[in-house]
């Protein structure tokens, strides 16, 4: 694989993976009231911290805002 299509090959997944997390956010965003985050978070700690990491980050940081 040539450098070139190499560095486009990366720019793509990077950007794939950014239009992935702004629709995880915006998904996750529609969770607002205390009845949904309780329900969410439950749902959340029957897998391990791993796996739910980044939907962690996204509510806490939804949350500040």
């Amino acid at each position: 694989m040539s450098t070139i299509t190499a560095i486009r090959s990366r720019i793509r997944e990077t950007r794939d993976a950014h239009g992935a997390k702004t629709a995880l956010e915006r998904e996750l965003a529609s969770y607002s009231s205390e009845s949904d985050l309780d329900d969410l978070h439950a749902i959340l700690d029957r897998y391990s911290d791993r796996e739910t990491a980044q939907i962690r980050r996204i509510l806490a940081a939804q949350r500040i805002r």
